[in-house]
């Protein structure tokens, strides 16, 4: 080479090592992040992939921590529940040793009467006051919001769970297409034919009545209805076809009702030792067009998009008919799924479980057999008292039910089924934003020994020019 103004071999030479120089940063930046995509000229379609499932990763970790502050929820409230269905249990012993007055003396009823206060009050202290975050969980802050409910069609409703659109409300429509019954058992005459006696039986026990020759119907009736608090029958005289005839009913509905007349001696509706036994009906009902499990009066539904419990008015359920009310909010929504959407999300409405919601219309609320109620066992009500404090038992005993089923059928799955998801989708976005370190670690050592002798090349190439010199005689 005689030219000495542009050294093309230097040029090439600087030209190789700058682009040697760049491939071992690469090389060494991967090295050091651990990513094979550190920026988008890496890998461009890479990139848009990668942050795809990073924004997937991120919505699925979410989602798993979101299940497991519900199940610290749900846990925090079942704990308060287990220990007032407890309290219950104590209460229902007092009730049974208080209703003992052969053995025990009037100091002790009041004794009694003022550790059931006692109990009571802790059941409003902890409905009260359970809370998680700041937010009180059993106090009916997250029942759900019922409007438009008619008194004389529906007693109460408890919803457990209701999927209700944003700034909207659900209704709930139930129709009443086939009627409730209750047993019964009917004797074809006025007066009584002949001295009888029968044994009446109903669901809360058996006696046994003697009726004299010639006793009219509504005397027999009277005699049978003195005693309906213990069989659970009540008499009646209907009049058809314009005879007078003694009907016995059992005086709840649906299917669980009963009515059993076995004349004993002489005749009574059959022959000596036969039985007349008769059940009653439970109403059919549609919720929302679906059909609801019916129970006498109690109907419930627990659908995808609705669970929920009505006690049915006996007007309601014993005539053909529709009613409705409306779902306007409330309950407590958990996002448990990775987008916010309905399918994402699990709803619980948690009624108040104060002594003033606990009990129902028909029997009485539970803060009722307080020493001061109507259903006080000081004052004796001692058969009453306990009915209230068994509804309150089972109404607990379910809201606990559907907490329980709520985290383990739903929200624990959710939690394995995210992980799994998860796992696949982090394995993904590894594969393709993650570097390889052995395959680096090998281009690195390449691209050292390039860089190197890159730069032994470019100091000879840098000698060349002086060979000029030898023509000038240096």
């Amino acid at each position: 080479m005689t030219r000495i103004n542009s050294n093309i071999s230097a040029i090439r030479a600087m030209h190789h090592f700058a682009r040697n120089q760049g491939d071992m940063d690469v090389h060494l930046e991967r090295l050091s992040t651990g990513l094979r995509i550190n920026r988008g000229k890496d890998d461009p379609a890479g990139l848009i992939a990668s942050e795809t499932l990073r924004n997937e990763i991120r919505g699925i970790s979410q989602a798993i921590d979101n299940s497991q502050r519900a199940i610290s929820v749900l846990s925090t409230a079942e704990g308060a529940l287990n220990e007032i269905s407890a309290l219950l249990l104590d209460i229902r012993g007092l009730i049974t040793h208080a209703s003992n007055r052969g053995a025990i003396s009037n100091d002790e009823l009041e004794a009694d009467q003022l550790q059931i206060d006692s109990l009571l009050e802790s059941i409003d202290r902890i409905a009260n006051t359970t809370q998680f975050g700041g937010e009180k969980l059993i106090n009916g802050r997250f029942a759900y919001t019922v409007s438009g409910l008619a008194a004389s069609s529906i007693a109460n409703a408890t919803v457990f769970g209701a999927r209700i659109p944003d700034k909207a409300t659900q209704s709930v429509v139930v129709e009443v297409v086939g009627a409730a019954q209750t047993a019964g058992v009917v004797y074809t005459g006025s007066t009584i034919v002949g001295n009888v006696t029968i044994e009446v039986t109903g669901n809360k026990g058996t006696e046994i009545f003697s009726f004299s020759d010639g006793l009219s119907a509504e005397q027999a009736a009277l005699a049978i209805n003195k005693f309906s608090e213990f069989t659970g029958v009540s008499a009646a005289v209907v009049t058809s076809g314009g005879d007078k005839h003694l009907k016995l009913n059992s005086q709840s509905y649906g299917s669980d009702a009963l009515v059993s007349v076995k004349p004993l001696d002489g005749n009574f509706i059959g022959a000596p030792g036969s039985t007349n036994r008769d059940t009653g009906q439970d109403a059919t009902v549609l919720i929302n067009g679906q059909n609801a499990l019916v129970k006498g009066l109690k109907a419930s539904l627990r659908s995808n998009g609705l669970d929920l419990v009505i006690d049915l008015t006996v007007d309601r359920a014993t005539n053909l008919g529709t009613t409705t009310f409306h779902l306007t909010g409330g309950g407590a929504t958990f996002q448990i799924g990775p987008n916010v959407d309905a399918s994402g999300q699990v709803s619980i409405g948690i009624p108040s479980v104060a002594t003033s919601n606990l009990g129902n219309t028909t029997l009485g609320f539970l803060n009722t057999i307080k020493g001061s109620g109507t259903h006080s066992v000081a004052q004796g009500h001692f058969s009453a008292a306990e009915d209230i404090v068994v509804e309150a038992i089972s109404q607990v005993a379910i809201i606990r039910g559907r907490l329980g089923g709520l985290q383990k059928n739903q929200i624990e799955t959710n939690i394995n089924s995210q992980r799994i998801a998860l796992e696949n989708v982090q394995a993904a976005e590894s594969a393709i934003r993650d570097a390889d370190i052995a395959v680096e670690a090998a281009a690195l050592t390449r691209a050292q020994i390039l860089v190197q002798s890159t730069t032994t090349i470019l100091g000879i190439a840098n000698q060349l020019p002086y060979n000029v010199l030898s023509l000038l005689g240096g």
